[in-house]
């Protein structure tokens, strides 16, 4: 996970016109509500689709998540000193590749395995589940740190989802303990402020003071952020973006692709459904995904949880 290089000095550097209000710059997650929103609405997209028992699995890991982040409640308390350090050094303060984690987030990795039990999971998924309660608390780090360097092997993408989905929680919680005020926008917009994640869904607005507007979403804490809308969250390019969705479909969700350096990014619109989650909705458009990769563009960034596995044991 890259962190951005340099902030800038005010809270916000966009436009501004009279008689226009500009929207927040960052939006501090609540992680009581964030995984409890994203598993009822994994439950309801997962109803009749392709890939319905692996959402449903999707869906009942975050519900888990929920239970551990109500719970337990596992983060670390950066102090205003620390912040203002980071921000100063032209870092976020929680990132990802570089924080010191507390010994918390194995706690709430184990409580999310308990959630998890007790149900009659494929066999993949039973042993990825002991795995992990067999391993001692250097083997856990080092999983962590390789999932957040992007350095994990192929082999231990079965255990990995489940780390994934600890440390989303852990930094979730960390984050909630920041204030918006004392971050940071990066220079490299694409990057959250708060970890320094790239997103993993871009949200367009339908409702606040400035309807219509991108957030992007933390793949990893959850903060939410403002981008400029009709700019490449990749490359910034501006001549060759086209929004491109399948055909007959809702249009919930859209692909933003570039022609420039040939990425693309998930746009998901509000006012189509005011119940769209970055985290739900991008996991149920895989076939998108399939669609715009075919058409010779690469994602931005991946969605964590899809990066260490594509489901396919789940759903068995």
């Amino acid at each position: 996970m890259r962190q951005g290089e340099a902030p800038p000095d005010a809270k916000w550097s966009g436009p501004s016109h009279a008689g226009v209000k500009a929207p927040e710059p960052i939006v501090i997650v609540d992680p009581t509500a964030r995984f409890a929103a994203t598993a009822r609405r994994l439950t309801h997209l997962a109803d009749g689709h392709p890939m319905e028992a692996w959402l449903c699995f999707m869906a009942t890991l975050a519900q888990a998540q929920h239970a551990v982040a109500t719970t337990l409640a596992p983060a670390t308390v950066l102090s205003q000193v620390e912040v203002e350090r980071a921000v100063e050094a032209r870092l976020p303060p929680l990132a990802a590749d570089g924080h010191r984690r507390s010994a918390a987030w194995r706690e709430g990795l184990a409580l999310l395995l308990d959630q998890i039990d007790g149900r009659e999971w494929p066999l993949a998924v039973q042993e990825a589940m002991e795995q992990l309660r067999g391993s001692d608390a250097a083997a856990l780090d080092r999983l962590a740190d390789a999932f957040l360097r992007g350095e994990l092997a192929t082999s231990e993408a079965g255990t990995a989802v489940f780390v994934v989905a600890a440390l989303q929680v852990y930094f979730s919680g960390s984050a909630a303990r920041l204030q918006a005020s004392d971050l940071r926008l990066l220079e490299q917009r694409s990057l959250c402020p708060c970890c320094g994640s790239p997103s993993v869904s871009g949200l367009i607005t339908a409702t606040g003071i400035t309807p219509g507007t991108r957030f992007l979403y933390c793949s990893l804490c959850s903060t939410a952020w403002n981008h400029v809308r009709a700019v490449c969250i990749t490359c910034g390019g501006t001549r060759k973006l086209s929004v491109q969705g399948i055909e007959d479909d809702p249009g919930v969700v859209k692909a933003e692709t570039c022609g420039e350096c040939h990425t693309y990014a998930k746009l998901l619109y509000q006012l189509k459904d005011t119940q769209v989650d970055p985290y739900a909705d991008d996991l149920a458009s895989l076939g998108l995904d399939m669609l715009v990769t075919e058409a010779g563009f690469a994602r931005h960034a991946p969605n964590p949880l899809l990066l260490v596995g594509d489901g396919e044991a789940m759903a068995e």
